[in-house]
């Protein structure tokens, strides 16, 4: 834009801020959580045993016992996994849980014969990334290593450089369909050169497939998720592959069923470290999810109820970056295919104004830097939104607002940049 434009456009941005800061929306768009009416899908939960306890194979599922899960969960464990029943475990709600778990055993004890990581390892982050995989790494003590993203997944080129030269680096976090925030889904390239890491890699290394989105699909017609379990095998590194899923965004996110799946070794290793810190996990609600969820199917059938609901929320968002951003320079944007977020990158150096600039007329976003190890975005200048959670007339008066926000900011910027 030529300076007069953006003057223009700064004009129009201050004026209709200063009509935003005089009635404050009070709007929150900082996490990716499930709104009430999604929740509402899963209200068959409530009541759907009617005092039959006993899963499939006779067991009582209010007992002791059962470390795995009961057989039916590590069946839709393994059918959103796309890997074989037996080397899934169905836990708690929380695969954030199962992952920390994991991370802490890898750092402590090893996995059978693949030593303890120990002190000075390293993860390896791809930036924009999750931040509550960073902040795993970071409070228990490794050193956060970014690499970046593309529209296929990581960067290969940029790990398989980092694994080769540097032994102490113990693992890799991928969440491989719909990535949190960009929306990317790993390539079937990329898959395969993920499974072969191990062998380049230092001992004891680990991918992290944290494939939290695995059925959150905004289209009918989804692009298949290429499997890393057929990758591993073929490679011989099924052992070096940590695959994390739940139904946390399937059922309540309160009460949902965690998943966690690995090769036969590290797989039995790390049940024997959990056999210390549980008896059993709560199996009457995994056969309550069993009832609801019998089979995949029947599992897609019920997030298509959920990709009804989401759909117009991230159109609505697309919509007005389109509609206010499109043809000013001032920012690009991701256009996910399914997942809970868009990744919006503004003008480097004013994504915290953006941040502060929105808070003051009421509309809460994701602390810039969230994207980023250390919550710290050299370029100041990625940006995610999540706009599941609020109804979409709210979310549409948010987007009105932080438009012009990276607008404001924007125009600032670059007529700073390039004085008269």
């Amino acid at each position: 834009m030529t300076p007069e434009a953006l003057k223009a456009l700064l004009a129009t941005a201050e004026t209709d801020h200063a009509a935003h800061c005089a009635a404050p929306l009070g709007l929150d768009l900082t996490r990716g959580k499930p709104a009430a009416d999604q929740l509402s899908f899963a209200n068959g939960l409530d009541g759907i045993l009617q005092g039959q306890f006993l899963d499939r194979d006779g067991s009582d599922t209010r007992n002791y016992g059962g470390p795995l899960g009961i057989p039916e969960l590590r069946d839709l464990g393994a059918a959103v996994l796309e890997v074989p029943a037996a080397q899934v475990l169905a836990g708690g709600n929380s695969s954030l849980t199962l992952m920390y778990q994991f991370v802490d055993a890898a750092l402590r004890f090893g996995f059978g014969a693949q030593a303890p990581w120990g002190d000075g390892a390293k993860m390896l982050c791809p930036v924009p990334g999750y931040d509550r995989h960073f902040a795993i790494g970071e409070h228990l003590g490794l050193e956060l290593v970014p690499v970046p993203m593309t529209d296929s997944g990581p960067c290969m080129d940029a790990i398989e450089a980092a694994v080769a030269a540097d032994p102490s680096i113990k693992a890799l976090w991928v969440v491989p369909k719909y990535s949190n925030p960009t929306g990317a889904s790993v390539s079937e390239a990329v898959t395969t050169r993920l499974a072969a890491l191990p062998t380049i890699a230092g001992p004891g290394f680990q991918v992290l497939w944290d494939n939290a989105y695995a059925v959150h699909d905004l289209t009918d017609t989804p692009t298949p998720l290429p499997s890393l379990w057929s990758a591993a095998e073929a490679a011989g590194t099924l052992d070096h592959m940590a695959l994390f899923a739940s139904t946390s965004k399937m059922s309540w996110a309160g009460g949902g069923v965690a998943f966690f799946a690995a090769g036969p070794n590290t797989f039995k290793a790390f049940n024997h470290h959990l056999s210390f810190q549980l008896i059993g996990p709560d199996k009457v609600n995994q056969l309550r999810h069993a009832r609801l969820f019998p089979d995949l199917p029947q599992l897609r059938a019920h997030m298509a109820q959920h990709r009804a609901l989401l759909k117009p929320k991230f159109d609505a968002v697309l919509s007005a970056l389109d509609a206010g951003l499109g043809n000013t320079g001032l920012a690009r944007w991701t256009v996910p295919e399914g997942g809970y977020f868009i990744s919006v990158d503004v003008v480097p150096g004013t994504a915290k104004t953006v941040v502060a600039l929105a808070a003051e007329a009421g509309v809460k976003l994701t602390p810039a830097g969230a994207t980023h190890p250390y919550g710290k975005d050299p370029d100041d200048q990625t940006l995610r939104l999540a706009p599941s959670f609020p109804p979409l007339a709210d979310v549409e008066a948010a987007m009105a607002v932080f438009v012009n926000c990276v607008r404001l900011a924007g125009a600032r910027q670059r007529l700073k940049e390039r004085p008269e």
